[in-house]
């Protein structure tokens, strides 16, 4: 799959907001990824207030991401779910959902929602991460260099990965379920966006090792 980015914000500090966009560049390159921006500084206020109490604005907003979607028609989006703690995370959760409001009835996509600042208590996907592509993570984070200085990131990534295991192992797999022989992993919550609406497409969770075709999922 051709991977794009889409930088929906730039970090909430003015100051910082060009900086952050040269070190995303930089570790999309490394990656391989493409990116795609919403403004020249990112979109600002992208949080649960706003939504509430400039309409407005939100709906400025929602129009570019759908504008973003209808001119690359993914079939799989991946944002952080409506618990994510940040508010803006959690923002951009909505500003997401929202958007795929506005596309037609036709069009279709997975949803991927990605955790960070706050754990999902129901997700149903764990996605081994093999030590290789766990190190193209690592190292694509460290040209954050303004968010890695004031907290590491990089060099807790794979103890995050690591405890992703054991979490997934029973949340993802059932209560009291044998963990997988993985050593990392990330977990995800992935519905389907179709007719208007988030649908499940399958019951229980799933466990996918590297050596499983991921494609699979998107079918």
């Amino acid at each position: 799959m051709n991977l794009i980015n889409v930088a929906v914000t730039q970090g909430s500090k003015k100051e910082r907001q060009a900086e952050r966009l040269q070190e995303l560049k930089a570790a999309c390159n490394y990656l391989g990824y493409e990116l795609a921006t919403t403004g020249p500084n990112g979109l600002d206020r992208i949080n649960p207030k706003t939504r509430e109490q400039d309409g407005a604005y939100w709906a400025a907003c929602v129009k570019i991401i759908a504008d973003i979607l209808a001119a690359h028609q993914p079939r799989v989006i991946l944002f952080p779910h409506e618990h994510d703690w940040n508010s803006t995370h959690i923002g951009t959760h909505f500003l997401a959902m929202d958007a795929l409001k506005q596309m037609p009835a036709r069009f279709e996509c997975f949803l991927v929602e990605t955790e960070f600042w706050g754990q999902m208590t129901d997700p149903n996907l764990m996605v081994e991460i093999s030590a290789e592509d766990l190190a193209d993570q690592i190292t694509a984070t460290t040209f954050h260099v303004g968010e890695v200085q004031r907290n590491p990131y990089h060099l807790r990534l794979p103890a995050w990965m690591q405890d992703n295991v054991r979490r997934g192992s029973e949340l993802v797999g059932g209560q009291g379920g044998a963990a997988p022989d993985f050593t990392f992993a990330a977990l995800y919550r992935l519905r389907k966006w179709t007719q208007g609406r988030v649908t499940k497409i399958f019951d229980g969770g799933k466990q996918i090792s590297c050596s499983t075709n991921i494609g699979q999922l998107f079918q």
